[in-house]
């Protein structure tokens, strides 16, 4: 009855976590096709142009961690409303930044809004607490999946984001931040209406509750938590699905904010940006449950390399997509979010599902702050990298991370890695 109890609360909860995804997905992404144009304008050099989304990387690491402290100590709920509630007041400064044509007001909305992104990220680790260790990676793929309705809609609201900004008075760039504001709120109120049980806290109590074993003569104690350093040794493969996280993301994310920058070289619209960048987005979510079976299916190993091999083709296309339009630039980006999907899936599952239960937040946390560190390198060397070099050599900069995905895949795999047959912890 328990084990059916919990079946009925993970589904309303993959549910819950499904809708805010898409709503908070849209709030995010809506202002990424203009994030590196705005920071060039305020900033007068495209050198500087990576900043605001190096900044937002940035927030959306140290968010991560945080949030992932504030989750252990109150629940996921507690934490996903505090990081949609942070990210939608960054995307208010960032509109506050385009009026009066500060900077420096644009980099601290852009920290703020990174809380968003540490949401997200722990919203997938959230679909995992309750469910069967053989539908794990279904269960997060789901929450991954249902970014897709945000995340493909954001950037196509950007050429209307700008016409109503036009309207309201404020710089056209500004548009898209002020709509991701909203989406942002809306969706912290599902989850602090609807997130109802917490599903780690009810993991939590149902652990408690279980019966100790006839032999054992003493009762159960809460166990404690346990250092991230102290789990990472014992479990190489943490390590491993760790490192794959964190080189994914890198690729991602540098090639991913210079792209507008380099298709605007060439003389595309905003409204052209905005299609490359949905497309980029549907290979990140669309075909999520699709790669969460195969995670299920074949392992997390083999679908972390596949991602790590499309990482690589897609940054080939890259190098070769003149500016502007261009057939290589769509296939290349849509590669990229697919190859990053796989990559991502698969790492975070892993370490969901390898981390003990009671210090299962503190590894994610770790996780998240170390991807999104990494991810924050390679945009902050992106822009420079652009500015002086070019967008091919970013691409060629970034096939490195591609690499490091491909060699955590293999080290993962040498640890002898399979998924538990038990629940975690």
């Amino acid at each position: 009855m328990v084990e059916d109890g919990h079946a009925l609360v993970q589904r309303r909860t993959l549910r819950v976590l499904a809708t805010s995804q898409a709503v908070g997905a849209l709030g995010i992404t809506i202002g990424v096709a203009t994030a590196s144009l705005l920071a060039r304008d305020l900033s007068g050099s495209e050198e500087l142009a990576g900043l605001a989304q190096t900044t937002q990387v940035l927030g959306a690491a140290v968010g991560s961690w945080g949030l992932a402290r504030l989750m252990g100590a109150r629940g996921r709920r507690s934490g996903l409303v505090t990081g949609y509630l942070v990210g939608a007041s960054g995307g208010a400064l960032a509109v506050v930044a385009g009026v009066v044509g500060s900077m420096a007001l644009l980099l601290l909305g852009a920290c703020l809004l990174g809380a968003t992104s540490s949401a997200n990220y722990a919203a997938r680790y959230a679909a995992t607490d309750l469910a069967a260790p053989a539908s794990r990676g279904r269960s997060l793929s789901v929450v991954v999946w249902a970014t897709t309705i945000g995340a493909v809609v954001g950037p196509n609201l950007t050429g209307p984001a700008g016409d109503l900004a036009r309207r309201l008075g404020i710089p056209e760039l500004t548009g898209p931040f002020a709509l991701g504001a909203i989406g942002m709120l809306v969706a912290a109120v599902v989850i602090g209406v609807r997130l109802r049980p917490d599903p780690l806290l009810l993991a939590r109590e149902s652990r408690a509750a279980t019966p100790a074993p006839a032999a054992t003569a003493t009762p159960a104690r809460p166990v404690p938590r346990r250092p991230v350093r102290e789990i990472v040794r014992e479990q190489p493969a943490i390590a491993a699905a760790i490192g794959g996280l964190a080189a994914a993301h890198a690729v991602m994310i540098s090639v991913m904010v210079m792209t507008p920058l380099h298709m605007q070289h060439g003389g595309s619209d905003l409204e052209v940006i905005g299609i490359v960048i949905s497309v980029h987005v549907l290979g990140m979510y669309a075909f999520a449950p699709l790669v969460g079976m195969a995670a299920d299916r074949f392992g997390r190993v083999t679908v972390m390399a596949v991602g790590g091999g499309l990482l690589l083709l897609s940054l080939l296309l890259c190098a070769l997509a003149p500016e502007g339009s261009s057939p290589q630039i769509f296939v290349g980006l849509f590669l990229l979010g697919l190859g990053w999907s796989l990559a991502t899936v698969a790492g975070a599952t892993m370490v969901a599902e390898l981390a003990p239960l009671e210090s299962v937040t503190d590894v994610q946390g770790a996780a998240d702050l170390t991807m999104g560190l990494a991810a924050a390198a390679g945009s902050a060397a992106s822009g420079v990298i652009v500015g002086e070099l070019g967008f091919p050599v970013l691409a060629g900069f970034a096939s490195i991370f591609a690499v490091a995905v491909l060699v955590a895949a293999t080290l993962a795999g040498r640890t002898g890695f399979s998924p538990p047959t038990a629940f975690s912890g």
